[in-house]
């Protein structure tokens, strides 16, 4: 095969979790001498280039008039946060009607809409292989005449069987009962949406879509990232074009040095992280009430404040800033309260923590479950846990000392694995074989 760099294009859902993954893998494939574009969502214009990478972005929507004016970020965060939070409340079978659906067609909207920019950028780019990570097609991509590789950077849930839960329900895999009413209410607030987007995905020139789903999986490869130890092969088997990065740690988050407030803890007192991502954290009401629950413990805590971070006070048992580098905390810390998105969740696997689950959408409940069913951590309601409870999640998981044991011995289990390697060997492979052909 030829030994020459490749040209690889990285297109990540507009998402912190999907583009992260993506830049992990990427920054492999770049120390290995190869050429990596993101053709990224174009609010992350110099923030991948900053990285080593080169940027060629899209429009997922067109621009707002001109008179308009621009929003500041605090009031778009505390309109979103005050019109959606509501739905996070609702069990899992009533949001695929008021936010799994919409969150669909909203997706599947961007994809209609940046189809052109897409086709320009690859003609621009000429890439040897193609790398999405998302949950809708882009025609565009899967068309260019080299290898597509889809990576899953949700639960792999998002890859459906029927031995295992379905996606986005949160439900158990052992009360199966439950299921067929979830899958049924999925078809019935979907298919519209899916027929209408499977006949945009054929006119654009690319395959039909499998029933019911928004991307296909007969790709030149396929990449999940979750770790032997939580997966669900043994109810849902996969096939040969399937690679499982056990985990996807990103190398490029700087350094950080536990602040002496509380680092210098006293004895009986644990450090823990406390994040629920970008849009948890923008739920000013939710970080206030666990302020106040945490700020009673005699715990330490880091907090990642999100957006929102000036408009709420840390209690004197906390640290915290708006951005924190996730990858180098995690480490130090004994526990992590997590909403259960699969990058916190699966890089807290990766080095070993057990955690306390808050779940608030998507595939966080599927997160959750599967970890409090494993005995890996706790899983909580979000809007509804009483202090008590909490407590008691805090002093059952910090308290095992087998449970902590375990999970450290399975986290370097885990890293041994070296996810990011595998994934970014199966790109490399797909691409040589195509420039070799």
């Amino acid at each position: 095969m030829s030994d020459r760099p490749l040209t690889v294009l990285f297109m990540p859902e507009s998402a912190y979790g999907p583009t992260n993954q993506c830049i992990g893998v990427g920054k492999v494939l770049l120390d290995r001498g190869h050429r990596v574009v993101f053709a990224a969502e174009a609010s992350w214009k110099g923030k991948l280039e900053a990285l080593g990478f080169e940027e060629d972005l899209v429009d997922l929507a067109p621009p707002p008039p001109e008179d308009a004016g621009e929003q500041d970020a605090g009031a778009f965060w505390k309109d979103f946060i005050r019109e959606t939070a509501p739905e996070f409340r609702k069990p899992t079978i009533e949001q695929l009607t008021t936010f799994i659906q919409p969150t669909f067609q909203a997706l599947i909207d961007g994809a209609v809409y940046c189809e052109p920019q897409l086709r320009e950028i690859i003609a621009r780019v000429k890439p040897d292989v193609i790398v999405e990570d998302n949950v809708v097609c882009f025609p565009a991509l899967t068309t260019a005449g080299v290898p597509f590789v889809r990576i899953v950077s949700c639960n792999p849930l998002e890859v459906k069987g029927p031995g295992v839960a379905p996606a986005f329900s949160g439900y158990a895999q052992d009360d199966p009962g439950s299921w067929p009413a979830y899958r049924a209410e999925y078809e019935r607030t979907h298919r519209e949406m899916w027929g209408a987007f499977n006949a945009f995905v054929v006119a654009s020139g690319a395959e039909p879509l499998p029933d019911l789903e928004f991307i296909h999986s007969d790709n030149a490869a396929n990449l999940y990232v979750y770790p032997k130890e939580a997966d669900y092969v043994a109810a849902r088997p996969l096939d040969s074009t399937w690679t499982r990065m056990d985990s996807s740690v990103r190398t490029t988050d700087s350094d950080y040095v536990v602040p002496a407030a509380v680092a210098d803890r006293p004895e009986g007192s644990a450090l823990i992280y406390l994040s629920l991502g970008s849009l948890g954290s923008a739920d000013v009401e939710l970080m206030k009430r666990l302020v106040e629950v945490l700020g009673k413990t005699p715990h330490r805590f880091i907090v990642s404040k999100g957006p929102q971070h000036t408009e709420y006070e840390l209690a004197d048992n906390m640290v915290g800033a708006e951005f924190v580098p996730q990858t180098r905390i995690i480490p130090e810390v004994d526990l992590v309260i997590t909403h259960g998105g699969n990058n916190t969740t699966t890089e807290s696997l990766h080095f070993g923590k057990p955690m306390i689950l808050l779940p608030l959408f998507w595939d966080q409940y599927d997160n959750a479950q599967r970890i409090h069913e494993l005995g890996f951590g706790r899983r909580l309601a979000t809007y509804a846990f009483t202090g008590e409870e909490m407590n008691d999640a805090l002093t059952s998981l910090l308290g095992d000392a087998e449970l902590r044991a375990r999970m450290a011995e399975m986290g370097e289990a885990i890293r041994s694995r070296d996810g990011l390697r595998v994934g970014a060997d199966v790109i490399e492979r797909v691409g040589r074989e195509h420039v070799a052909s």
